[in-house]
């Protein structure tokens, strides 16, 4: 594939869609330690269910103003009329079970901030704080765990293929390409 800017980018990246060589760039890996994106990310991976990520980050911005920032406090408030608002919305993926599932999945986030002090520690505590090197996989053992975890609480839309994405991307996992000009890792692997 050739790059305008003569780098090479994982094969998923479409060369012809700023937003998304922004979101390769700078975004796709870069661990996450702040509850709001992380939240964010979650909400976003869910919606993905079925779809392209493209076709999702597309949609971002439409999402942040119809989920009031992704403010989980706000978001896990939604009742019944706001959530038919929702899948009324042009802007936005009007799924209403994934709708529903945001509103339940905000919920179990503010239960798991008042038991660990924060999402972040939730999440990092599965890799004791570290960034692990996995490519070429969908699934793996810790996305099966932390999938389990988020569904014994009562999240929905977190299977262990869409755990595993929201880990690549909030930088739990890295793994960009061995030809990605991104390539080299920040991991701690043992």
């Amino acid at each position: 594939m050739e790059w305008k800017d003569g780098r090479p980018r994982c094969r998923w990246a479409n060369p012809e869609n700023p937003r998304y060589l922004y979101y390769h760039d700078k975004e796709w890996g870069v661990p996450v330690h702040d509850d709001r994106l992380l939240f964010e990310m979650l909400i976003l991976e869910g919606f993905q269910a079925g779809l392209s990520w493209e076709c999702v980050l597309n949609k971002r911005e439409a999402f942040r103003r119809a989920f009031d920032g992704f403010a989980w406090e706000k978001v896990a408030a939604y009742d019944a009329e706001k959530c038919e608002a929702l899948a009324r919305d042009p802007g936005i993926i009007r799924n209403k079970r994934k709708i529903a599932a945001a509103v339940q999945n905000a919920r179990v986030f503010e239960d798991i901030r008042r038991e660990w002090g924060s999402f972040d520690r939730y999440l990092w505590h599965w890799t004791e704080g570290k960034t692990l090197c996995e490519r070429d996989k969908t699934t793996s053992p810790l996305s099966d765990a932390l999938s389990a975890d988020l569904r014994r609480r009562g999240m929905k839309f977190v299977g262990s293929t869409i755990v595993y994405a929201y880990l690549q991307a909030v930088g739990v996992l890295w793994s960009h390409e061995e030809d990605c000009f991104l390539r080299e890792p920040p991991c701690q692997n043992p």
